[in-house]
């Protein structure tokens, strides 16, 4: 791997470095929470269903999840300082496009093409940083402030989106972007040097492809079955097509000498549990906050500005939470942590199901609390227990996986308990009875999971040739995990 010249250049080139590589993910994690405190008011000026507010969120999720793994191949084998700069280029026009858009459709195209840039820069970013801080102890630290800078993007978020949207409108969560990317271009452009990996692997085209096509054709069925329903040819064809893609993408990735998810991994049950576990993790996490907004505004007659506020706990739960949560693991242990962290989350979302339209926010505001520690505990633990479970020279991989089935479980999510709401809905239900059938799913699934990991996740082998599962070794691989595991929570 060819080292960038940053590396052993000044150290105010390295701030320089350390800034643009941060400030790219954060808008990403920026624009992952700000869209949720908009929602309402986007459903009244595009005049859109459920359905459409689905959409705006699944486009942009759905390209994430499934280019994530492509987005570091192609910047370890074209540049990584090329992909980034280019991953922020698209994002920002993107924004530009959805800030303007006129019709809901317009805005889906932007959403797709924000979706795009942000899975080509989020892994850029990090190989840049990676390459950058050879030493091990700087990398850490220079992580460190990488991650820092997540957590204020994603606790950032839904308060700037309930200022910009009450004072600006909609369109205002995107234009806010436009500074900041057009400044990290032109000082990437400067400053930035490039670097890459004359040896990473073959581009899986065929797999990505497959894959971006099976989600999205399950996906389509699980949001569009409400209006069209569930026995609508167009549905059962979306299914059909779905397995099919599916099936293929699985067949190809068996036979591929290098492909982009390698299935031999999940032969190893701690590999396999803490992977599932995070699908769950991003199904009920993304799920849920689709409707905090909605419920508070919908429910109980919020402003739109004070939903985004009442909304907050969430994600300062989780931003003050999640950097203890890889030190708890590495000294009990993944299953206590995970385990705890999911009851948690289970509890905290099936307590929210019993909210309604009179309830107080001081009985709400702590319920929104536990769902955000919990989920905070389970994230960084979950992407140590996959490192662990494979050779140390798949760590990177196996992190990058975790991420990716995270944003798998989160299309879902957001597909999932948005088709229990209409569902509800279509059978009489109000949309406050939908809601809290919707929060009560996520409770029980959440629940379920923490006993799976309850009884498997400590019962697993790691790999031959990986780290043994004993608690220093579980802090390394933890730190390892936290190079990604703060990405589009």
């Amino acid at each position: 791997m060819a080292a960038s010249p940053a590396s052993t250049g000044s150290r105010p080139n390295r701030a320089v470095l350390l800034t643009v590589t941060c400030l790219g993910p954060c808008m990403v994690l920026l624009d992952n929470t700000i869209v949720g405190a908009a929602l309402p008011d986007m459903q009244h000026r595009l005049h859109t269903q459920l359905t459409g507010l689905q959409w705006i969120v699944d486009a942009y999720v759905l390209l994430v999840a499934m280019l994530l793994l492509s987005g570091g191949v192609y910047a370890d084998r074209f540049g990584r300082k090329r992909v980034y700069l280019t991953g922020v280029a698209v994002f920002t026009t993107a924004s530009l496009l959805c800030g303007l858009a006129p019709s809901l459709g317009w805005l889906l195209v932007g959403r797709v093409l924000q979706g795009i840039g942000a899975a080509a820069l989020s892994p850029a970013s990090l190989a840049l940083l990676a390459a950058a801080y050879p030493a091990p102890q700087e990398r850490i630290k220079a992580i460190g402030l990488w991650a820092g800078f997540s957590g204020i993007g994603l606790a950032a978020g839904p308060v700037a989106g309930g200022v910009l949207t009450a004072v600006f409108g909609w369109p205002a969560i995107f234009l806010v972007n436009l500074p900041i990317g057009v400044v990290l271009v032109v000082v990437g452009l400067r400053n930035l040097e490039e670097s890459r990996n004359p040896s990473a692997p073959a581009i899986d085209s065929p797999g990505t492809v497959l894959s971006v096509l099976g989600v999205g054709a399950l996906t389509y069925g699980l949001i569009e079955s409400g209006a069209r329903g569930w026995t609508s040819p167009v549905i059962l064809g979306s299914f059909t097509a779905a397995v099919i893609l599916l099936a293929a993408f699985v067949a190809v990735e068996a036979r591929r000498s290098a492909p982009m998810l390698p299935l031999r991994l999940f032969r190893q049950r701690l590999f396999t549990v803490s992977n599932t576990a995070m699908v769950v993790v991003g199904f009920a996490l993304m799920g849920s906050s689709f409707f905090f907004s909605q419920f508070f505004v919908y429910v109980q007659g919020s402003s739109v500005l004070r939903a985004g506020l009442q909304t907050l706990p969430v994600s300062l739960a989780m931003v003050v939470v999640s950097p203890y949560a890889g030190r708890l693991a590495a000294r009990h242990g993944f299953r206590i942590v995970v385990t705890t962290g999911l009851a948690l989350a289970g509890l905290g979302l099936l307590a929210l199901g019993r909210v309604h339209a009179d309830t107080g926010y001081g009985n709400v505001w702590w319920r929104l609390g536990v769902i955000g520690i919990g989920f905070a505990l389970t994230m960084s633990p979950l992407t140590g227990a996959a490192v662990q479970a494979v050779s140390p020279q798949e760590g990177g991989l196996a992190s990058g996986i975790s991420s990716t089935t995270r944003q798998i479980g989160a299309v879902l999510g957001v597909a999932v308990l948005g088709a229990v709401v209409r569902t509800r809905q279509s059978g009489g239900a109000t949309f406050e009875t939908g809601l809290d059938s919707a929060f009560l799913a996520a409770g029980a699934v959440t629940s379920a999971t923490a006993v799976l990991t309850g009884l498997w996740l400590a019962r697993s082998k790691p790999a031959e040739g990986s780290v043994a599962p004993r608690r220093s070794t579980d802090r390394n691989a933890l730190t390892t995990s936290n190079n990604i595991s703060t990405k589009s929570r």
